[in-house]
């Protein structure tokens, strides 16, 4: 599985980014692709994810209500629509991928860093 993040930039706090990630694999049955992010001086830590065949999805409390992940299964892409933005959004934003099974992702892209300014 190889994954391309883009999209991340900077805003103001209250403002809205969308992040994609095109995902290129043999078999899309039974991926799961997620969304963490890193911010300055702290761990990685969950965001998001989907269970790509059944658009199940799962978020970090922190952003409840404010991101929103989905998919485009024609163009193999994973969104991440981040509204509401606060400066703790603040980090590297990666995407990630695995099968059903695993407990770690294993696939990773390259990061993309969002900046959410006061």
């Amino acid at each position: 599985v190889q994954l391309q993040a883009s999209g991340g930039g900077s805003v103001q706090a209250g403002g809205s980014l969308r992040l994609s990630c095109t995902a290129s694999a043999r078999t899309f049955s039974n991926l799961v692709m997620g969304w963490f992010r890193q911010a300055p001086g702290k761990e990685r830590e969950f965001v998001a994810s989907l269970l790509w065949s059944a658009r199940r999805t799962s978020y970090a409390d922190s952003v409840k209500g404010r991101f929103t992940i989905s998919r485009d299964i024609r163009g193999n892409t994973l969104y991440l629509q981040m509204n509401s933005l606060k400066p703790e959004d603040t980090a590297i934003y990666y995407c990630a991928a695995k099968f059903l099974g695993r407990d770690e992702y294993n696939y990773w892209g390259r990061g993309t860093l969002v900046t959410v300014s006061s």
